[in-house]
């Protein structure tokens, strides 16, 4: 059976490629079926924006459709950016310009701990649901730091490392990554149901 990722984010296409196809699942994108649609990711909780996505691209498919929502839960600034990680700092920013926002309001705080939150939820067109979820916990650096990865990954360091995740290479990340986590569990409880 073929799954549909709904996620139009090359970043996260290919790091969910890279470890579903690796386990013997097809999945292709919306862009590859031509399905062009934006979906208002209206929810308060990662797993109500990953669950608006996936349904949206499951009705438009009529295919399962594994959508993800994640981002970065700061403990000093009250758990933002959270739900709003792609937009926090306005809409216009880019991705550089995202950290820099992130690590100039942290500047007057020693609390620097963090963590990357995700959760996939998988909508297949009979309507049954399956869902998983994955942290990765760590601190925000000083500075920004690697090419690797792409959101907030030049300035997170996981638990265990000295290292950001930018600068980890796609084997090392996909290990400890909170999408990797949520993966793995996503495709425990998919092979249960398929038994």
């Amino acid at each position: 059976m073929r799954y549909i990722l709904a996620t139009a984010n090359p970043g996260k296409i290919k790091e969910m490629r890279d470890i579903l196809s690796g386990l013997g699942i097809e999945v292709v994108t919306r862009d590859g079926l031509g399905i062009q649609i934006a979906v208002e990711e209206t929810g308060t909780t990662f797993y109500e924006n990953a669950k608006l996505k996936a349904e949206a691209i499951c009705a438009a498919s009529k295919m399962p459709s594994i959508a993800d929502d994640s981002g970065l839960v700061v403990e000093a600034l009250d758990g933002r950016p959270g739900v709003y990680s792609s937009s926090y700092g306005g809409e216009a920013l880019t991705a550089e310009q995202r950290c820099m926002f992130l690590l100039d309001e942290m500047k007057k705080t020693e609390q620097r701990r963090a963590k990357f939150v995700c959760n996939i939820v998988c909508v297949f067109p009979d309507g049954n649901i399956l869902s998983a979820a994955g942290e990765c916990n760590g601190t925000i650096s000083t500075e920004i730091k690697g090419v690797r990865g792409f959101g907030y990954d030049p300035v997170f360091v996981p638990d265990g490392y000295i290292k950001t995740m930018a600068e980890l290479s796609s084997e090392e990340k996909n290990a400890i990554s909170h999408r990797g986590k949520a993966l793995l569990e996503f495709i425990s409880k998919l092979k249960e149901k398929c038994v």
